[in-house]
């Protein structure tokens, strides 16, 4: 069963989450905005207590942050029935396909097994991929209102960033091949009740996941690095602060901290998505055995 047959098959609970989760991450994304002008309104209202009014965007930003809420309740509640469902559905088709092809009984077990990465994708990464998407777009477009010099700077950046983790991408998918390659080997090697091969199994996970970790820290390390011409454009940007008030200044930061703490997801989300391209390939009715 392969990555679009999943989603097919099951496209309407998924989307019910994803629809969840668009709400919250929307939510979070234009909730500066407002918090900063009820941040204005409030300083005003101080200085000139009769003809500021606050109630209002009082009222607006608490209405915003309760959808968010509302978000992330209904994304958890719903996370662990659905996806249990789809882990007992993917995986007895697995099974089924597997025995269709022959394959041995020790196999069968471990591509069992491997669906919970089909599934650990749909209920950690997918989301994460969402706010990724949106995280970035949203925080880029609302700092363009704000100071479109800054949001220039943030699209300057993406470019190095997306080559980065594209490569990281590449490199980390024929490293995932072998450790599931591994795996498969897993229960054949148990029947076998040969320890020293057992042992040689677990060494040779060792050396793919070491590689795993070193580009994941490289896309990690390189990212960051790139994320200082983020600060620096702002610092001098913002020194001119006269025409931004508290507000405007809080919503700004807001949204940078928002676009830069998104980037910490991608090593982990090119993890991911090379193991489920690796599962896709091999859960294929047409892999040869």
């Amino acid at each position: 069963m392969t990555f679009k047959e999943i989603v097919l098959k099951h496209k309407y609970p998924i989307a019910l989450i994803l629809l969840f989760v668009l709400v919250e991450n929307v939510s979070f994304i234009i909730e500066p905005t407002f918090f900063g002008k009820l941040l204005d309104s409030l300083i005003d209202h101080f200085y000139d207590h009769e003809k500021i009014d606050y109630f209002t965007p009082l009222i607006i930003w608490i209405f915003v942050y309760l959808i968010n809420v509302v978000g992330g309740t209904l994304h958890r509640l719903f996370n662990g029935s659905i996806y249990s469902k789809m882990y007992a559905s993917i995986a007895t088709e697995i099974v089924i396909e597997s025995k269709c092809r022959e394959d041995q009984f020790s196999k069968m077990l471990v591509r069992a097994e491997l669906v919970k990465e089909y599934i650990s994708f749909f209920k950690d990464r997918l989301p994460e991929v969402m706010w990724q998407l949106t995280a970035t777009a949203g925080a880029i477009i609302a700092i363009f209102f704000y100071d479109y010099r800054i949001a220039l700077v943030c699209l300057a950046v993406i470019i190095p960033i997306a080559f980065i983790n594209n490569l990281n991408r590449k490199k980390v998918t024929l490293l995932q091949k072998d450790i599931h390659d591994n795996q498969e080997e897993l229960f054949r090697l148990i029947e076998s009740r040969d320890t020293s091969k057992i042992s040689q199994f677990y060494l040779n996970t060792i050396s793919p996941k070491t590689s795993i970790a070193r580009w994941n820290a490289f896309s990690y390390g390189s990212v960051k690095v790139l994320l200082v011409v983020i600060f620096i454009a702002v610092l001098f940007i913002c020194v001119d602060v006269d025409k931004f008030t508290t507000g405007r200044i809080y919503a700004i930061v807001a949204y940078l901290w928002t676009f830069i703490a998104s980037t910490d997801y991608l090593p982990e989300l090119m993890e991911s998505l090379a193991s489920v391209k690796d599962l896709n390939v091999r859960f294929s009715p047409d892999e040869k055995i």
